[in-house]
Order: C-alpha cells, then sequence, then structure tokens
C-alpha cells in the first residue's frame, strides 16, 4: 500500500484529543501527515483544549498540551496531499477567518480527495461551501451551520461514538467517535485495517 500524504489543519485551541490521537493513528499505520497553522512554521506549537462532558449543558475546557507542528502553513501545496483532516475545538472558529485555509478546503472538496472533519471542524466545511445536499456528522451545537449551509444532519449516537461517510466526506460528533472516524477515514483512503 502507498503511503498517502496527509494535511492536519490546526490552529490554537484546536480540541487535544482530536489532534493527538488522529495525528498519531495516521502515522502508525505509515502515513506521512503534516500539521500545519496559519502563521506558523515547523517545530512551532498551538495550544489545545481539553474538553469534556461532565453533566452541564455543554462541554467544559481546560487548557492541554501544546502540539507540535511538523510543517510550514505558507509552504504547503494542497495539490500534493491526498487527503485533509479537520479536527475540532474552537480552531475552527478562527481559522475560518482565513482565506487560504477555506481555498484549501474547497481543493480537496472539489478534486474529491478524502476529507475527515470532526465535532467543530465542520464550521471549516460549511464556511467553505462544502456540504450543500451532503450528510454531515458534527458537534449537536454546530447543526445549524450544518442546515444553514445546505446540509443534512447526521444525529450523534447517544455515546457521541459513531461516524458517518458521504462520498470522500467522514465526519464525526466528538472524540468519543476516533475509532468509527478513522476506521471510516482509512477506509475512504484506501488503507487496510484489520478489525
Amino acid at each position: 500500500m502507498p503511503t498517502k500524504k496527509v494535511l492536519f489543519l490546526v490552529g490554537d485551541f484546536v480540541e487535544d484529543y482530536e489532534a493527538m490521537v488522529p495525528f498519531q493513528m495516521l502515522q502508525l499505520v505509515g502515513h506521512d501527515v503534516h500539521a500545519v497553522c496559519p502563521g506558523k512554521r515547523a517545530g512551532e506549537t498551538v495550544a489545545t483544549a481539553v474538553h469534556d462532558f461532565e453533566g452541564e449543558q455543554t462541554y467544559t475546557e481546560r487548557r492541554g498540551h501544546n502540539f507540535r507542528l511538523n510543517a510550514a502553513f505558507d509552504d504547503i501545496d494542497a495539490a500534493a496531499y491526498d487527503a485533509l483532516v479537520i479536527p475540532g475545538g474552537r480552531a475552527p472558529e478562527y481559522l475560518r477567518l482565513t482565506p487560504r485555509v477555506l481555498d484549501i478546503v474547497r481543493h480537496f472538496a472539489s478534486a474529491n480527495k478524502p476529507i475527515a472533519a470532526i465535532c467543530h471542524g465542520v464550521q471549516l466545511l460549511t464556511a467553505a461551501g462544502v456540504v450543500r445536499d451532503r450528510h454531515i456528522s458534527c458537534y449537536p451545537a454546530c447543526r445549524t451551520e450544518v442546515d444553514l449551509a445546505g446540509g443534512h444532519y447526521v444525529h450523534a449516537a447517544e455515546g457521541y461514538d459513531n461516524a458517518h461517510t458521504d462520498g470522500n466526506l467522514v465526519t464525526a460528533p466528538a472524540w468519543l467517535a476516533h475509532p468509527a472516524w478513522m476506521r471510516h477515514f482509512l477506509a475512504v483512503l484506501g488503507t487496510p485495517v484489520a478489525v
């Protein structure tokens, strides 16, 4: 199986688990994964946030780890990558304000390359205008954005552990869905995984 080149788009206060775990999982199966953030170079870090469900109406947030970038945002050529991963957290809310980020998302969508987005990562998909008529899972608080962008919201399972594939888009509601989300994404990538 040839190694895939995967672009991993993060920003400050990306959800800790949604960045660390998939980044490592994709490397584990042999893919070349480049983590980038606008305005930052290889070797710099972004702050992560740890979100948890502790019984309140929404999740709680704490400062997480420093996530080290291994490529420079300004140097990437989206055409050189086979797939895109968009973790959630608060980072997508700000990343969507960067026009080049939206152009990158549109490139992957128009080229029908695999895109994996989890939780609030859908905010980049909706801002880029690539969810119309698509079935999308995400954190329930982002449902309105999916609806307004013309997409069809896929409900989160009770344990937030489901993922959904619609063509090249693989989406999930929260980090609890990592096993399903990565299994679906690896299938779209053509990466064999024994289950």
